[in-house]
């Protein structure tokens, strides 16, 4: 294993201490964007902690609490006599043709592998038939059309139709409340950008979705759980949070559902701390009951509530349509952020999505009609093939969150994929690497590739049972 060139890193890291925050956190996020990018291949061992403290001129504590977090995040492995080394990488590594190796949080986009059964991105790959439906209606409406196509908040039409969609849950909403983004990703890296400086505090549940705890970290924020019952929001009020992030509808991983008085004391918090909360509801239309429950902001006395959503769970993920609802001069100062990275999204899928809301109803009911019988397909086949594992059946959503009876889930998911099944463990979901015990599963296959799946990790675990492997960096989970 090489051994990384102190002087060498020291260029790579630039003018890391620019910026506000903690010195530790703005270094453990330019190490960290190395690693991710490459840079600083796995196995690679890093320069002691004083000999890099003398060269950044900081002190040693600065190093080592930066070693320390990104050894939270699964980044680097640090024992004694061996030193600081980064970390391996759940799948084989995969190299360009330049030799970086690919982010693993991108692998199975970037380069899927053969063979395998991707239980790691929970996104539906079978586009509805309204969908080519309303591709055909959007490029009628483009006959005639005199617009130069740049519109960093979203094209009218469509804003409107969205704030007509939360009008019809009973939550007021005006076009000047809507920006369109390319999907909630994008949604959450702008109010992420604008909101939070380094060192500041995100709160999220535990487990959550990891692709927020990735733009929270890489804006180089402190990413603390908080459980959103009465006792967590209590505590929670001592952290002096610059955001709050929950998924209170169809969650992702666990698939559970909010209650009214839930939302009304997560409203309550948001207004009585003057914290902006950012309720994702990108599953929200996946309820197995068919309801979709009241969002959080008609709960809210203020304006501290932020909705985002997106149509890549209900209908496609290659739709890359969402959205944010906030207060309008929040808007406004997310479009003219969003200008400055790409000016606005494609308009023939927006005017697409204009359709595709007005039949959002029908689109639903088949969605969650399919995704309710696999589900208790996927939850039949568990019980029947893997007895030891537990897992509380979801209310909605696309995934379930399963515990192992012992040993590593990280070190599992190792042994899965040589079986043909690659699975997320759950420390990719948990803001300090907790959780390890637990990995999500989706069931969005059909009924018999569920069950070959299941077939699979059964096989896996009777590989593993018993034997206790070393954790290791997680993959793509969407």
């Amino acid at each position: 294993m090489n051994e990384a060139n102190t002087d060498d890193l020291v260029d790579r890291l630039g003018r890391w201490a620019s910026g506000r925050g903690p010195l530790y956190l703005l270094l453990t996020a330019r190490l960290r964007a190395l690693i991710d990018d490459g840079v600083l291949p796995p196995g690679l061992r890093l320069p002691p902690d004083r000999m890099l403290a003398g060269r950044l001129a900081v002190g040693r504590g600065t190093v080592v609490a930066a070693y320390d977090l990104l050894r939270q995040q699964g980044r680097v492995v640090r024992r004694q006599g061996s030193g600081t080394r980064v970390a391996a990488l759940d799948l084989p590594a995969t190299r360009t043709a330049d030799g970086v190796v690919a982010n693993p949080l991108l692998l199975h986009i970037l380069d899927p592998p053969d063979g395998v059964r991707l239980l790691t991105c929970a996104a539906p790959d079978e586009p509805p038939p309204e969908l080519a439906e309303a591709y055909a209606e959007a490029i009628e409406r483009l006959a005639g059309m005199r617009d130069l196509g740049y519109q960093p908040a979203g094209n009218a039409a469509l804003r409107a139709a969205v704030a007509s969609y939360y009008r019809d849950r009973g939550l007021p909403t005006t076009a000047r409340e809507i920006i369109v983004t390319t999907g909630a990703q994008q949604a959450l890296t702008l109010l992420t950008g604008l909101l939070v400086s380094p060192g500041d505090t995100v709160l999220t549940e535990s487990p959550t979705y990891p692709g927020a705890i990735e733009v929270f970290r890489h804006a180089a924020a402190v990413v603390r759980p908080v459980t959103l019952d009465p006792p967590g929001l209590a505590a929670a009020s001592r952290e002096r949070p610059a955001l709050v992030y929950a998924v209170p509808t169809a969650s992702n991983p666990t698939g559970s559902v909010m209650d009214a008085g839930g939302r009304r004391r997560l409203a309550a918090f948001a207004a009585g701390h003057d914290v902006p909360l950012i309720e994702d509801e990108v599953c929200a239309e996946l309820c197995f009951d068919g309801r979709t429950p009241a969002p959080v902001a008609s709960y809210a006395r203020g304006e501290q509530v932020i909705t985002i959503a997106s149509l890549s769970k209900v209908v496609w993920g290659g739709l890359r349509i969402g959205w944010i609802r906030a207060p309008a001069p929040l808007i406004s100062r997310l479009a003219r952020l969003r200008a400055v990275h790409d000016l606005g999204g494609e308009v023939v899928g927006q005017l697409a999505a204009v359709a595709l809301l007005r039949r959002l109803a029908d689109i639903r009911r088949a969605r969650v009609r399919t995704l309710r019988a696999r589900h208790d397909h996927l939850c039949a086949e568990l019980r029947a093939h893997l007895p030891s594992w537990s897992f509380e059946p979801a209310q909605g959503g696309q995934t379930i969150w399963v515990r192992l009876p012992r040993g590593d889930a990280g070190s599992f998911a190792q042994v899965a994929l040589r079986h043909g099944a690659a699975v997320p463990p759950g420390r990719s979901f948990d803001p300090l690497g907790g959780h390890e015990d637990h990995l999500r599963l989706h069931f969005l296959f059909p009924r018999e590739e569920l069950s070959q799946a299941v077939r699979a990790l059964a096989a896996a675990w009777r590989s593993y049972d018993g034997v206790e492997r070393p954790a290791s960096r997680h993959t793509l989970i969407v």
